[in-house]
């Protein structure tokens, strides 16, 4: 059995703006951080052209506003402009009015700068969960084609561990294909092995172990996202944050870059309007 094309994709925030960092960086103070986006984002553009892979970037439109030429760069190469949200606000941190508001937003400015349209969205910090499964109305009502905001995992920030773990459409919610972060079941829950903070931790054998367990073991697609500030162990380091936090922010950040090229290496990867073309095509009818 041939391996499946795996979805490849970019949470693309800075350092200043992470879920971990939300209670010690005031919203207000972002503007006087440095900010290394730019820097990053060419790191993470030659990594996949020297594999020749093309991916899906969730872009904040915070980001997009100031540095307009990040996504031009993005879409330059071929690959997806996807919407992370304007302001990196959790959705449960939103009344329905306000989402609605950020969404549209975000989506202006994405598809103003890519020149095409913007089919897909992932809520920050993975926040579309039980209580807030009303937020997949209003991504369809604004355009919005897929999203890949649940994610299947118990988690002291997220997850909704009783969601599906491939690919799905909502029943409240048909005409939106939800792509979710890739999990590997073990006894009765679910682990997961989408990338992220639990990439850069765990053993790189480990990790590949897991997706294949997926796309061999399975036959099923992964989808797997990082963040460009994993590749930057050079960025400042945020005074008073929680040790939990530092934890989760720093680890392993210089082992990341190397960890990322072995994965491209060994796994077929896309974007998800691409990988998921056929199905997207679907719920339109």
């Amino acid at each position: 059995m041939t391996p499946p094309v795996n979805v490849m994709s970019v949470d693309v925030e800075d350092y200043f703006q992470v879920g971990a960092f939300e209670r010690t960086i005031r919203r207000e103070d972002w503007e006087r951080w440095p900010c290394r986006v730019e820097a990053n984002i060419d790191r993470v553009l030659a990594l996949f052209a020297r594999h020749d892979l093309r991916a899906t970037f969730f872009t904040l439109g915070w980001i997009a506003e100031r540095y307009p030429g990040v996504v031009r760069a993005i879409v330059a190469e071929g690959h997806e402009i996807a919407s992370h949200g304007y302001g990196h606000q959790r959705v449960s941190q939103l009344t329905p009015a306000q989402f609605r508001a950020d969404l549209t937003r975000a989506k202006g400015l994405l598809e103003d700068l890519a020149g095409a349209p913007v089919l897909g969205y992932r809520a920050p910090s993975f926040s579309i969960g039980q209580d807030t499964l009303w937020a997949l109305d209003i991504l369809a009502e604004t355009g919005h084609r897929y999203s890949s905001s649940i994610y299947p995992i118990p988690h002291d920030h997220y997850g909704m561990p009783e969601a599906p773990r491939f690919p799905y459409r909502p029943e409240r919610c048909p005409d939106l294909l939800e792509l979710p972060p890739t999990t590997v079941p073990l006894a009765g829950r679910n682990l997961p092995a989408a990338g992220g903070g639990y990439f850069r931790l765990l053993p790189y054998a480990l990790s590949r172990h897991l997706l294949r367990r997926v796309t061999q073991g399975e036959g099923q697609r992964a989808m797997f996202y990082f963040h460009p500030w994993e590749l930057d162990p050079g960025q400042p380091r945020i005074p008073g944050a929680p040790l939990k936090s530092r934890l989760r922010h720093y680890v392993n950040l210089t082992r990341m870059e190397s960890k990322l090229d072995r994965l491209c290496a060994d796994f077929s990867w896309g974007r998800a309007d691409q990988v998921y073309a056929a199905e997207l095509a679907a719920t339109t009818t």
